[in-house]
């Protein structure tokens, strides 16, 4: 398992694909780990360099917990790490925070951003929906340190099923591959740390970003997701938008070949 050590962390990552080729960085969301995009990886391998990794807290990343960081600088940190001028970056709920941080803090980096289910950082805090509010609820009800895999399988319940759907009616190998994807950050349950953030924070710079954007959602993710899709259409100069139908927090797991043609015709399209 390939590790790159930066100041408090060893860092997990993955790559496939010609160095020579354009580069892709992905960054996965906070219910899962970098195998979250295994099945988009052979497809973007053929015309890409597409690395990925675990941020600190998540999958086979590990770190001090006494060091300070930021999740913008260590994706830099892995471009530079494999030599990587430029890349466009993607990323997947908080993963899509992190693209956005690292889209202003390093724009010499970033060739194009690509956000899934994200809120950019600064986002304001928005009523939950009364069903949202008891799912979540019963979450900060469990001690993590007492059940962590509870907490785990009622987090990936709440995001990728979604407040308005119920896993019984949901294809069974989806359900099963959520939880897998979320069951390697038990061993992180408890991990604390202080994380940097980008300041001023993304929200109020979002006009700066000016590189070609691709902004997604699921139908049924959360409320505050959805709104979050709406401001980074308004406020993202060259943003094209897509909804994902009969989806939720993970569409590029609950319909991996879509999402995986959405992305690729938008990266031919932008010449990424």
């Amino acid at each position: 398992m390939p590790t790159l050590t930066v100041p408090g962390a060893e860092l997990h990552y993955e790559s496939a694909g010609r160095a020579s080729a354009s580069a892709l960085l992905l960054i996965p969301a906070g219910i899962a780990t970098l195998r979250m995009w295994d099945e988009q990886i052979d497809a973007l391998a053929e015309d890409h360099f597409v690395a990925r990794f675990d941020p600190r807290g998540f999958g086979g990343t590990h770190h001090d917990e006494s060091v300070p960081f930021a999740n913008h600088a260590d994706a830099i940190a892995v471009l530079d790490h494999l030599g990587i001028g430029e890349a466009t970056v993607i990323g997947a709920s908080r993963g899509g925070r992190i693209t956005l941080d690292a889209a202003l803090a390093s724009p010499d980096r970033v060739r194009g951003v690509v956000t899934v289910g994200s809120e950019p950082g600064g986002f304001p805090d928005l009523p939950l929906t009364e069903e949202e509010q008891r799912r979540f609820d019963e979450v900060e009800a469990i001690d993590p340190a007492v059940d962590p895999a509870l907490l785990m399988r009622l987090e990936t319940a709440v995001w990728a099923v979604g407040p308005l759907r119920s896993e019984a009616e949901l294809d069974p190998a989806f359900v099963r591959r959520a939880h897998e994807l979320n069951a390697p950050n038990v061993a992180h349950a408890t991990d604390d740390g202080t994380m940097l953030p980008l300041e001023p924070p993304a929200y109020e710079r979002l006009g700066d970003i000016r590189v070609p954007a691709l902004v997604t959602v699921g139908e049924y993710d959360l409320s505050s997701e959805l709104a979050a899709y709406d401001q980074l259409l308004e406020r993202l100069p060259e943003a094209t938008g897509v909804r994902f139908a009969d989806t939720a927090h993970l569409p590029s797991v609950e319909r991996p070949e879509e999402f995986t043609r959405v992305l690729l015709e938008w990266l031919d399209r932008h010449g990424l």
